[in-house]
């Protein structure tokens, strides 16, 4: 994509970094970007060669939510499948990792809370501020913040629409890693490398169960599990694994 894409993507060492690129905007959320986002996903769903991706923001800004211009003029930053920003209604096959410097605010924070990981700088604030602007936060704060943290403390966040400090988040274990201001694309990095140095399949069954496992009784979980994981055991990966052990070499990962 060109420089002036709201959506930048770079692919490297099975890590795909997609960067919101509105800066001057603050990296809010309108329909081109949304759509932007959308295609990258699009892309890394698609992609044998990519294992892992990173979601962040040019500008030293994660995203501040919705575009509220865009919104006055009757524009919706929805996909058709995918919800606001083309990803919050949205469950990726592939880890997807938040890279948070700045403000994630909104829609921002909804985006920030629909990655798997988070990765935040110490000097980020997060927040469901959209009570402030007589709306709700419909694109995730209300339903899956309260699966993240406890429902008192969701509640709070929804109904006064205070600012969160990273480090109050991590408290909470909101977020993965905290690390120091203009460090959290390298941080995310890290944290992609070790997870595409990873069996891909066996990556994406277990990331598959545990988005599931909150949702499964007790009396069915085992069995759901299965149904899922059993095909890892037998897989080819699987045999690769444990040859390349047994070798003491890197394995040759094959996804399947």
């Amino acid at each position: 994509m060109s420089e002036e894409s709201p959506v930048l993507v770079d692919v490297a060492d099975g890590i795909m970094v997609i960067t919101l690129n509105r800066p001057a905007a603050k990296n809010a959320v309108n329909k081109a970007l949304a759509e932007g986002v959308a295609a990258a996903i699009d892309q890394l769903e698609s992609s044998p060669d990519i294992h892992v991706a990173i979601l962040t923001g040019a500008g030293g800004t994660f995203c501040s939510g919705m575009d509220l211009k865009g919104f006055v003029r009757g524009e919706t930053p929805m996909i058709a499948g995918r919800g606001f920003a083309g990803l919050c209604e949205y469950r990726c096959a592939k880890p997807l990792i938040a890279a948070v410097e700045g403000y994630a605010l909104a829609g921002g924070f909804e985006l920030a809370i629909s990655c798997d990981l988070i990765v935040a700088s110490d000097a980020s604030k997060f927040g469901i501020p959209e009570v402030k602007r007589g709306l709700a936060a419909a694109a995730g704060g209300l339903v899956k913040l309260p699966k993240q943290i406890p429902q008192r403390i969701a509640k709070e966040w929804a109904l006064t629409g205070d600012f969160v400090s990273a480090g109050r988040a991590y408290e909470l274990g909101l977020i993965n890693q905290v690390v120091a201001a203009g460090t959290a694309l390298e941080g995310a990095k890290a944290l992609a490398a070790k997870i595409a140095a990873n069996g891909p399949l066996a990556v994406a069954k277990s990331k598959e169960v545990v988005d599931n496992a909150q949702d499964w009784t007790s009396d069915v979980m085992f069995a759901k599990q299965n149904e899922i994981v059993l095909p890892v055991m037998t897989s080819e990966d699987a045999i690769e694994g444990a040859t390349a052990f047994a070798e003491k070499r890197a394995p040759v990962w094959k996804g399947r």
